[in-house]
């Protein structure tokens, strides 16, 4: 079976450093999975790499071969915009634009394809219902996204991510600025949305990679050491320093 997302033999420097060593992995469609390990292993620099947001950094080297949907975004011949276009992407902190509610799901939309008003306001509510917000916000979509507690502006930033109709979902962190019943609402509204993404998400809760993911990747200094069904990297790793990092040993 075709992976959705396939790394093969990634290696990523910035300037003389090096952040993945020869990283190989396969994630399929519909499903969710979590990267974990230490600060500074390469979790966030791999995720970047699934959309090309590395291409941004200066100094940055890739080698290797990142495969979407079978086609290599690395290939000089892919338009990168068209390529995002297909890929979300939610981070660590809710990142509201200083724009009504509506305003903000309906950015990528006007942007890119610029669809019949009507249009737009449909699919902005089925956002906004796919991201667990509508109920919230249904009568005060012309008031400022910052108003929105930070809970509710990282669900608007997931319906904005959404709207656009990509397959893939990137998230770095989505939770770690939230509080624990927003974390709560963003796990619950993860799992959900499988059904209709592939997510990755990079995590440094334990816990929440346990309860969301259905396959988690251990990396360690820029190295994927273990990648398998979340369950059992959590009770019986095949990998020393995967129980170690999981009991607590280090990290």
């Amino acid at each position: 079976m075709q992976y959705k997302i396939e790394a093969q033999n990634l290696n990523l420097y910035y300037g003389a450093k090096q952040a993945l060593a020869n990283v190989s992995i396969g994630i399929h469609s519909n499903t969710v999975t979590a990267f974990i390990g230490p600060s500074g292993c390469g979790k966030s620099s791999l995720l970047r790499c699934f959309n090309r947001m590395n291409d941004l950094i200066d100094n940055v080297i890739i080698e290797g071969n990142v495969f979407i949907d079978g086609i290599n975004i690395y290939n000089k011949t892919v338009d990168v915009f068209e390529c995002r276009k297909k890929i979300g992407m939610v981070f660590q902190r809710p990142n509201p634009f200083p724009k009504s509610i509506f305003d903000n799901v309906a950015f990528g939309l006007r942007i890119n394809d610029n669809p019949p008003k009507s249009i737009i306001k449909d699919i902005v509510e089925e956002a906004l219902i796919k991201a667990a917000l509508w109920d919230e916000v249904k009568d005060s979509l012309q008031k400022s996204a910052l108003a929105l507690s930070g809970g509710q502006q990282q669900r608007l930033c997931i319906a904005r991510a959404i709207a656009v109709k990509p397959s893939i979902l990137l998230m770095d962190e989505p939770a770690s600025a939230l509080d624990p019943i927003s974390t709560a609402k963003i796990e619950e509204l993860i799992y959900q949305l499988k059904d209709s993404f592939t997510i990755v998400v990079v995590t440094h809760n334990m816990q929440q990679a346990a309860r969301i993911s259905d396959k988690t990747a251990f990396f360690y200094m820029g190295e994927l050491i273990e990648f398998d069904e979340t369950e059992k990297i959590f009770t019986n790793p095949a990998k020393n320093a995967t129980q170690n990092y999981i009991t607590g040993r280090f990290g």
